[in-house]
């Protein structure tokens, strides 16, 4: 049974403070649901993200959310390397295809994850699109899962589907993709 739509702020007020969240990356990066945690911080502490390369603004990691966010990314780019440098997120240097051993061998336990999916086909699968990577590791893994559903993430075959059974809470965006600008 898949649970109902929800507003994204409704939908992270499942993260609670203290807990690890995975935050999928790239052209999948869930902006809806990360704007929307970033704008709780208020009502979270040591709230630790582990997450690849995030597409855009990563508001999670402005110093004055600092109290309630940590991030942990396995790949730095230009939106966090400020906070790097600064000491408020943390750099762990891990080979890609290590990754999904980490959450499941639990060295990087995993509390929830923020995916960004396609719409459900005919049996209740959502697939994780753009970026499958270590995502699939952790839909399979983390004890809570949140996912904005998008009709336009492109349906992906392979190790990528997630039946709406493992969700949480899903929030409905229409939207067009995080993109990289060339350079």
């Amino acid at each position: 049974m898949a649970p109902p739509f929800v507003s994204a702020a409704d939908a992270v007020q499942l993260i609670r403070s203290h807990s690890r969240v995975f935050i999928q990356g790239a052209a999948a990066t869930p902006t809806v649901l990360l704007q929307a945690l970033a704008e709780q911080h208020e009502r979270l502490e040591g709230v630790e993200t582990v997450h690849l390369h995030l597409a855009g603004d990563a508001p999670h990691a402005h110093p004055s959310r600092a109290k309630a966010f940590r991030p942990n990314a396995f790949f730095v780019a230009d939106n966090l390397r400020a906070a790097v440098a600064e000491g408020r997120a943390d750099y762990l240097p891990v080979f890609l295809s290590e990754i999904p051993l980490l959450f499941r061998r639990g060295v990087l336990p995993l509390d929830a994850a923020l995916l960004h999916v396609s719409p459900p086909d005919a049996h209740g699968y959502v697939s994780l699109g753009t970026s499958v990577d270590c995502a699939i590791a952790a839909a399979q893994t983390a004890k809570t899962l949140i996912a904005q559903v998008n009709p336009r993430m492109p349906r992906t075959l392979g190790d990528a589907a997630v039946h709406l059974s493992r969700f949480a809470a899903l929030v409905q965006v229409d939207q067009p993709l995080p993109e990289s600008a060339p350079g």
